[in-house]
């Protein structure tokens, strides 16, 4: 029984208040950007913006976990994969939302706030949270005040 308490308690090296409010923190800044893109009907919203940063952090976490383990002189570990793995992967979300239709581009922007949310996921994982806040404040004015500029300027 000792081992089985001790494996779901984890050996994280990040103390679990830390993943409780990174993992959360991402997923709330995810949220918002999904919001603005449901407002608006598209493809990727609400929950498929939520779930990439979710994902986002726990690659961010899980890699932060294994950088603090010990595995002696025979494993490598590079952080900076994590990140390409994030991103790459991703990348490959987002272009499956851009349709070349009737002569006119759709879901490029869509796709590109995922690619975003998945930083800011990637950024709240890693507990950098200015990089992360800013980025979704940036992120909503982009799509939200800018859009509606375009729309008063035609």
């Amino acid at each position: 029984m000792n081992a089985l308490s001790t494996e779901i308690a984890g050996h994280s090296m990040l103390a679990w208040p830390v993943v409780i409010f990174r993992i959360t923190g991402a997923v709330i800044l995810s949220s918002l950007i999904g919001f603005e893109r449901e407002s608006r009907d598209h493809a990727a919203g609400l929950r498929t913006h939520m779930l990439v940063g979710l994902a986002a952090s726990c690659y961010c976490l899980l890699a932060l976990d294994l950088v603090g383990r010990d595995f002696g002189d025979q494993v490598r570990l590079d952080p900076i994969r994590m990140i390409e793995a994030v991103t790459g992967g991703v990348a490959f979300l987002a272009a499956g939302l851009i349709v070349f239709t009737r002569g006119e581009v759709k879901g490029l922007t869509t796709g590109g706030s995922l690619w975003l949310v998945a930083a800011i996921g990637t950024a709240a994982g890693l507990g950098v949270w200015l990089i992360a806040v800013l980025a979704t404040v940036l992120a909503l004015f982009i799509v939200g005040v800018l859009k509606s500029l375009e729309r008063s300027a035609e």
